[in-house]
């Protein structure tokens, strides 16, 4: 099969042939249609994050149809639509596990880093890991809510946001635009902060009651003035975005922090305490949070914006991403 490989962090991916995956028992294998590309895999093959095995197959949202299903599988059979994502695979039995906190599992296995993932034509999974791809969506527009999706929709459960209540998304990239329309599909309204007209006015578009430009304001302080927020979501890389974050909330309002700054970084604690402020973390869902974002997907509820390329242009897909010029989610499309 034709694959992208890292070979030595810190350098170009070399699209080349690669031995087939062999699934063993209780596998699948699965021909890729489209994998999303993600900042995590601009992460591991620019050497940020350390690398356990070598030569590696980056890619985790990766989306296909099953070609092959080994002995000890149910419910799949070649044909079906299937996908993997960032969760490859768990212990299934662990305190985590059995109580929707998988990512925990001291098992834990993640795709396209730990194991091969899907920069390539073919990939192999645990069919317990694997989640049906649902008939009304495509490859393209699936792939990137096995991360970007699942992660944002896991943001907003994380807040406790409630019917009729607020939330702040700072950060109008791949997953603020999820967070979005998940928020709107639950019945919040959303303000929407970004540092870009262009992304402010997406938002809008997207479901957002208000778009705040925070070149141009404090945009904590600006939101606070209008009515504070029952819940923010950082998805913006920044410390002055966690402290605006901040500033925004409501008494026992939540913050979840998703894009989180270099280094550490200040929160008032008296202030934490005189309002009940909740500071909560996120960084990927379970299994059944895929199957539900997915649902909504298919329901019409979530759009991604998408712009697809060849496995061939890995790496001019990942010099735009680092430059920050993929204005939603990329995803690579497999013949």
């Amino acid at each position: 099969m034709k694959a992208a490989i890292l070979r030595k962090p810190g350098t170009p991916l070399a699209v080349e042939t690669a031995p087939d995956p062999k699934p063993g028992r209780g596998e699948v294998l699965i021909r890729v249609r489209a994998c999303g590309v993600c900042h995590t895999d601009l992460h591991i093959v620019a050497g940020d994050w350390p690398v356990s095995r070598l030569p590696l197959i980056p890619g985790h949202e990766v989306v296909g149809e099953v070609v092959v299903s080994s002995g000890g599988v149910t419910g799949f059979r070649p044909g079906d639509r299937a996908g993997v994502s960032w969760i490859y695979s768990t212990c299934g039995h662990c305190e985590f596990c059995t109580s929707d906190r998988e990512r925990f599992c001291p098992k834990f296995v993640s795709t396209g880093y730990m194991v091969d993932g899907g920069f390539a034509e073919y990939i192999k999974a645990p069919a317990s890991h694997v989640v049906p791809v649902p008939a009304e969506l495509g490859f393209a527009e699936a792939a990137p809510l096995y991360c970007a999706g699942l992660t944002a929709y896991r943001a907003i459960k994380t807040s406790g946001l409630r019917v009729g209540e607020t939330v702040a998304v700072w950060g109008v990239g791949g997953l603020g635009q999820c967070a979005i329309q998940i928020a709107r599909a639950m019945g919040a309204r959303v303000i929407a902060v970004d540092l870009g007209p262009a992304k402010l006015e997406l938002a809008r578009e997207l479901g957002a009651e208000l778009a705040v430009n925070a070149a141009e304001q404090n945009a904590g302080a600006a939101i606070a003035a209008l009515g504070e927020v029952h819940a923010a979501v950082n998805f913006a890389p920044r410390a002055e975005a966690v402290a605006h974050c901040f500033d925004a909330l409501r008494p026992c309002g939540s913050m979840v922090l998703v894009g989180l700054p270099p280094g550490n970084f200040m929160l008032p604690i008296t202030g934490s305490v005189r309002k009940g402020i909740r500071v909560l973390t996120c960084a990927v869902g379970s299994r059944q949070d895929l199957r539900e974002v997915l649902a909504l997907a298919a329901a019409g509820k979530i759009r991604t914006k998408v712009e697809t390329a060849r496995l061939k242009d890995i790496n001019e897909v990942l010099a735009r991403l680092s430059a920050g010029r993929v204005p939603g989610r990329a995803v690579l499309e497999l013949p």
